[in-house]
Protein backbone atom coordinates (compact mmCIF):
# COMPACT_ATOMS: atom_id res chain seq x y z
CA UNK A 1 0.00 0.00 0.00
CA UNK A 2 1.55 3.43 -0.92
CA UNK A 3 2.28 5.10 2.14
CA UNK A 4 1.90 8.79 0.36
CA UNK A 5 -2.02 8.06 1.04
CA UNK A 6 -1.10 8.95 4.71
CA UNK A 7 2.03 9.99 5.32
CA UNK A 8 3.83 12.88 2.73
CA UNK A 9 7.23 13.34 1.78
CA UNK A 10 9.71 13.21 4.26
CA UNK A 11 10.37 17.44 4.01
CA UNK A 12 7.01 17.77 4.77
CA UNK A 13 6.33 14.88 7.70
CA UNK A 14 9.27 16.18 9.79
CA UNK A 15 7.66 19.81 9.68
CA UNK A 16 3.87 18.04 10.44
CA UNK A 17 2.72 18.98 14.13
CA UNK A 18 3.14 15.43 15.53
CA UNK A 19 -0.33 14.45 16.73
CA UNK A 20 -1.34 15.08 12.63
CA UNK A 21 1.83 12.74 11.43
CA UNK A 22 0.76 10.37 14.11
CA UNK A 23 -2.58 9.94 12.68
CA UNK A 24 -1.71 9.18 9.46
CA UNK A 25 0.53 6.73 10.51
CA UNK A 26 -2.51 5.53 12.28
CA UNK A 27 -4.58 5.37 9.18
CA UNK A 28 -1.10 3.89 7.19
CA UNK A 29 -1.04 0.95 9.76
CA UNK A 30 -4.92 0.78 9.48
CA UNK A 31 -4.12 0.44 5.71
CA UNK A 32 -2.41 -3.22 6.14
CA UNK A 33 0.74 -1.75 7.24
CA UNK A 34 2.85 -3.99 9.65
CA UNK A 35 2.64 -2.37 13.44
CA UNK A 36 6.06 -2.64 13.86
CA UNK A 37 8.17 0.15 15.54
CA UNK A 38 11.55 -1.14 14.45
CA UNK A 39 10.31 -2.06 10.79
CA UNK A 40 8.65 1.36 10.77
CA UNK A 41 11.71 3.22 11.63
CA UNK A 42 13.84 1.12 9.00
CA UNK A 43 14.85 3.47 6.27
CA UNK A 44 15.17 0.56 4.05
CA UNK A 45 11.79 -0.16 4.14
CA UNK A 46 11.16 4.02 2.99
CA UNK A 47 14.12 4.27 0.09
CA UNK A 48 11.10 4.75 -2.27
CA UNK A 49 9.62 7.69 -0.41
CA UNK A 50 9.35 11.16 -1.11
CA UNK A 51 12.94 12.94 -0.58
CA UNK A 52 13.97 10.29 2.06
CA UNK A 53 17.22 10.59 0.10
CA UNK A 54 17.72 13.71 1.67
CA UNK A 55 16.23 13.85 4.70
CA UNK A 56 16.22 10.07 6.11
CA UNK A 57 17.43 10.37 9.62
CA UNK A 58 15.13 13.12 10.21
CA UNK A 59 12.05 11.35 8.64
CA UNK A 60 12.76 8.32 10.76
CA UNK A 61 13.11 10.02 14.02
CA UNK A 62 9.69 11.47 12.96
CA UNK A 63 8.09 8.61 12.66
CA UNK A 64 9.72 7.03 15.77
CA UNK A 65 8.11 10.13 17.59
CA UNK A 66 4.77 9.69 16.08
CA UNK A 67 4.30 6.20 16.64
CA UNK A 68 5.60 6.77 19.87
CA UNK A 69 2.62 9.25 20.55
CA UNK A 70 0.67 6.51 19.32
CA UNK A 71 1.57 4.16 21.70
CA UNK A 72 1.33 6.79 24.44
CA UNK A 73 -2.28 7.70 23.76
CA UNK A 74 -3.41 4.25 24.11
CA UNK A 75 -3.89 4.11 20.19
CA UNK A 76 -1.29 1.33 19.44
CA UNK A 77 0.22 -1.43 21.75
CA UNK A 78 2.67 -3.81 22.48
CA UNK A 79 1.52 -7.52 21.13
CA UNK A 80 1.22 -9.57 24.26
CA UNK A 81 2.20 -12.73 22.04
CA UNK A 82 4.86 -10.91 20.36
CA UNK A 83 7.39 -12.53 22.80
CA UNK A 84 9.00 -9.23 23.82
CA UNK A 85 9.61 -7.83 20.16
CA UNK A 86 8.21 -4.77 18.91
CA UNK A 87 5.05 -5.99 16.98
CA UNK A 88 2.33 -4.16 17.81
CA UNK A 89 -1.64 -4.01 17.18
CA UNK A 90 -4.17 -1.10 16.84
CA UNK A 91 -5.91 -1.20 20.02
CA UNK A 92 -9.74 -0.62 20.19
CA UNK A 93 -9.36 3.23 20.76
CA UNK A 94 -7.21 3.08 17.94
CA UNK A 95 -9.75 1.34 15.81
CA UNK A 96 -12.39 3.52 16.78
CA UNK A 97 -10.07 6.83 16.01
CA UNK A 98 -9.55 5.59 12.34
CA UNK A 99 -13.71 5.09 11.92
CA UNK A 100 -14.28 8.91 13.89
CA UNK A 101 -14.46 11.51 10.68
CA UNK A 102 -12.84 14.07 13.61
CA UNK A 103 -10.22 11.86 14.05
CA UNK A 104 -7.72 14.44 15.36
CA UNK A 105 -10.19 16.76 16.63
CA UNK A 106 -11.70 14.20 19.36
CA UNK A 107 -8.06 13.09 19.90
CA UNK A 108 -7.50 16.99 20.88
CA UNK A 109 -10.56 17.50 22.28
CA UNK A 110 -9.40 14.67 24.82
CA UNK A 111 -6.31 15.73 25.52
CA UNK A 112 -8.27 18.87 26.77
CA UNK A 113 -9.89 17.32 29.74
CA UNK A 114 -6.70 15.33 30.36
CA UNK A 115 -5.75 17.27 33.30
CA UNK A 116 -7.00 17.34 36.88
CA UNK A 117 -11.22 18.22 36.46
CA UNK A 118 -12.68 19.02 39.63
CA UNK A 119 -13.18 16.45 41.75
CA UNK A 120 -17.29 16.55 41.55
CA UNK A 121 -16.77 15.54 37.81
CA UNK A 122 -13.39 13.96 36.79
CA UNK A 123 -13.80 10.66 36.67
CA UNK A 124 -17.53 10.10 35.43
CA UNK A 125 -17.52 13.09 32.84
CA UNK A 126 -13.90 11.91 32.07
CA UNK A 127 -15.01 8.86 31.23
CA UNK A 128 -18.32 9.55 29.56
CA UNK A 129 -16.04 11.93 26.64
CA UNK A 130 -13.80 9.34 25.97
CA UNK A 131 -16.41 6.51 25.57
CA UNK A 132 -17.71 9.87 23.20
CA UNK A 133 -20.80 10.37 24.95
CA UNK A 134 -20.45 14.29 24.55
CA UNK A 135 -24.11 14.72 25.52
CA UNK A 136 -24.06 12.93 29.09
CA UNK A 137 -20.65 14.19 29.49
CA UNK A 138 -21.74 18.07 29.41
CA UNK A 139 -25.05 17.58 31.02
CA UNK A 140 -23.24 15.64 33.81
CA UNK A 141 -21.07 18.33 34.20
CA UNK A 142 -23.62 21.42 34.36
CA UNK A 143 -25.97 19.15 36.47
CA UNK A 144 -23.36 18.89 39.07
CA UNK A 145 -23.09 22.98 38.94
CA UNK A 146 -26.91 23.26 39.43
CA UNK A 147 -26.59 20.60 42.34
CA UNK A 148 -23.68 22.42 43.99
CA UNK A 149 -25.93 25.90 44.12
CA UNK A 150 -28.37 23.82 45.55
CA UNK A 151 -26.48 22.60 48.12
CA UNK A 152 -25.00 25.94 49.51
CA UNK A 153 -27.52 27.96 49.14
CA UNK A 154 -29.91 25.13 51.34
CA UNK A 155 -32.75 25.05 48.38
CA UNK A 156 -35.15 22.21 47.95
CA UNK A 157 -34.71 19.41 45.41
CA UNK A 158 -37.68 21.35 43.94
CA UNK A 159 -35.51 24.14 43.10
CA UNK A 160 -34.13 24.25 39.87
CA UNK A 161 -32.34 25.74 36.39
CA UNK A 162 -31.96 29.21 36.03
CA UNK A 163 -34.49 30.55 38.74
CA UNK A 164 -32.56 28.35 41.09
CA UNK A 165 -29.58 30.42 40.06
CA UNK A 166 -31.09 33.35 39.93
CA UNK A 167 -32.42 33.12 43.41
CA UNK A 168 -29.27 31.93 45.23
CA UNK A 169 -26.88 34.64 43.53
CA UNK A 170 -29.73 38.13 43.76
CA UNK A 171 -29.53 40.63 45.79
CA UNK A 172 -30.64 39.11 49.29
CA UNK A 173 -29.68 35.56 48.15
CA UNK A 174 -27.47 32.85 50.11
CA UNK A 175 -24.82 32.74 47.88
CA UNK A 176 -24.57 36.81 47.18
CA UNK A 177 -21.53 38.37 48.33
CA UNK A 178 -23.00 42.25 49.58
CA UNK A 179 -18.93 43.23 49.71
CA UNK A 180 -19.03 42.76 45.48
CA UNK A 181 -19.18 45.48 42.97
CA UNK A 182 -23.58 45.53 42.34
CA UNK A 183 -22.45 45.46 38.69
CA UNK A 184 -20.29 42.13 39.14
CA UNK A 185 -22.61 40.85 41.12
CA UNK A 186 -25.24 41.08 38.74
CA UNK A 187 -22.56 39.33 36.28
CA UNK A 188 -21.86 36.41 38.63
CA UNK A 189 -25.22 35.51 38.68
CA UNK A 190 -25.86 36.01 34.98
CA UNK A 191 -22.81 33.95 34.38
CA UNK A 192 -24.45 30.52 36.10
CA UNK A 193 -28.04 31.25 34.53
CA UNK A 194 -26.82 31.64 31.24
CA UNK A 195 -24.66 28.68 32.06
CA UNK A 196 -27.37 26.46 33.20
CA UNK A 197 -30.06 28.01 30.33
CA UNK A 198 -27.70 27.98 27.46
CA UNK A 199 -26.17 24.26 28.55
CA UNK A 200 -27.80 22.13 30.85
CA UNK A 201 -31.64 22.75 30.17
CA UNK A 202 -31.62 21.86 26.68
CA UNK A 203 -29.96 18.76 27.22
CA UNK A 204 -32.76 18.21 30.35
CA UNK A 205 -35.47 18.49 27.76
CA UNK A 206 -34.53 16.77 24.92
CA UNK A 207 -31.79 15.17 22.36
CA UNK A 208 -29.21 17.44 21.71
CA UNK A 209 -26.43 16.28 19.15
CA UNK A 210 -22.86 17.57 19.89
CA UNK A 211 -20.85 16.60 17.06
CA UNK A 212 -18.08 18.73 17.76
CA UNK A 213 -15.40 17.07 20.22
CA UNK A 214 -14.18 20.48 20.99
CA UNK A 215 -17.15 22.75 21.84
CA UNK A 216 -17.94 19.83 24.53
CA UNK A 217 -14.69 19.39 25.82
CA UNK A 218 -14.94 23.46 26.27
CA UNK A 219 -18.28 23.29 28.07
CA UNK A 220 -16.99 20.54 30.47
CA UNK A 221 -14.38 23.43 31.08
CA UNK A 222 -16.68 25.80 32.00
CA UNK A 223 -18.39 23.81 34.15
CA UNK A 224 -14.78 22.89 35.98
CA UNK A 225 -14.42 26.65 36.26
CA UNK A 226 -18.13 27.19 37.80
CA UNK A 227 -16.77 24.44 40.33
CA UNK A 228 -13.90 25.70 41.25
CA UNK A 229 -15.78 29.31 41.76
CA UNK A 230 -18.10 27.85 44.13
CA UNK A 231 -15.27 26.15 45.83
CA UNK A 232 -14.76 29.82 46.37
CA UNK A 233 -18.38 30.61 47.57
CA UNK A 234 -18.39 27.84 50.18
CA UNK A 235 -15.27 29.60 51.38
CA UNK A 236 -16.28 32.77 51.82
CA UNK A 237 -19.68 31.80 53.31
CA UNK A 238 -17.39 29.94 55.69
CA UNK A 239 -15.25 32.33 57.07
Amino acid sequence: MPAERFIPSARDAIEMPLDELALGLLRYLGDGAQVNRHNLTNINAWTSHHDVGAYGNEFMCALAEAYDWLEHHGLVAVNPAGGGSEWGFITRRGCRMLEDPRGLATIRAERRLDLALHSRIAQRVRRQFILGEYELAVFAALREVEVRVRDLSGAEDSDIGMKLMADAFKPGGPLHDAEMDKGEAEALMALFRGAIGTFKNPTSHRPVEYDDPTLASEIVLFADLLLRMLDRVQARLDR
